[in-house]
């Protein structure tokens, strides 16, 4: 079975934080308990960045704004008509940057093609990097293209190819193994699809446990160029091996 990774949050030494995509309406409650459990004591929850409008992402941001009404809740909006985040009162674009505390910093990307509103956000402290990816990137995979063209996905997988390599995904759902198993179907002879593997089997939650450099290294949907994966599509442009690859992904 399928199943959401979570709420995720960001933390500083001045004890603000960032929630991500608080789906669960239970969501405040859960940190309360997870900071209560590892004795983190006292957080104050400034705001929430959301990836996309999808409900399974953005759904408890009326509870957070309730409960904390000086909350921000940042979110994206397609080119063409409304806001669909819900609850949003900070819109943001391609290159905005946002601070929390005196050293983080978030980068604001755009990344459209599952939803016309994606946005991934990159997260900096010093030499710490990360960035959370909603349903753009995944695990050895990504989202489906809802609202978006195979075009978009090759640029918006390529614009978060272009992080350095040892920054860490923190994706929306828990699809690695779906993904490996796909994977093994287009790009068999893949060494480092074994690494994968061993991810698979020694977490059960394998988020935050790559890298951008390691999706480079197993994810079909980065790998556009390899020959393997040309072969197994029948296709040699970019975004129509990308097309391809979704197509065959959605029938497994």
């Amino acid at each position: 079975m399928e199943e959401r990774t979570g709420t995720g949050d960001i933390k500083t030494n001045s004890v603000k934080a960032l929630l991500v995509d608080p789906a669960d309406p239970k969501a405040l409650e859960k940190v309360s308990t997870v900071l209560e459990e590892e004795g983190a004591g006292s957080v104050d929850i400034v705001g929430v960045l959301t990836t996309h409008h999808h409900e399974d992402h953005a759904g408890g941001n009326d509870i957070v704004v309730k409960a904390i009404s000086s909350a921000s809740i940042y979110g994206g909006k397609p080119k063409d008509g409304p806001p669909r985040v819900r609850a949003v009162t900070n819109l943001v674009a391609d290159g905005d940057e946002i601070s929390l505390g005196d050293s983080i910093k978030i980068k604001c990307l755009a990344t459209p093609c599952h939803t016309q509103d994606s946005i991934c956000y990159y997260v900096t402290d010093g030499d710490q990097k990360a960035v959370f990816t909603g349903d753009t990137l995944f695990q050895g995979g990504c989202g489906r293209f809802f609202e978006g063209t195979p075009e978009e996905m090759h640029s918006s997988l390529s614009y978060l190819g272009q992080l350095p390599d040892d920054t860490i995904v923190y994706n929306g759902h828990e699809y690695t193994r779906g993904n490996l198993k796909f994977a093994k179907t287009v790009e068999p002879m893949n060494d480092a699809l074994s690494r994968l593997e061993q991810l698979c089997d020694s977490n059960e939650i394998t988020t935050g446990k790559s890298t951008i450099g390691d999706e480079k290294q197993w994810n079909v949907f980065m790998r556009l160029d390899i020959p393997a994966i040309r072969q197994a599509t029948g296709e040699t442009d970019a975004a129509a091996v990308m097309g391809k690859l979704r197509e065959l992904k959605n029938a497994m």
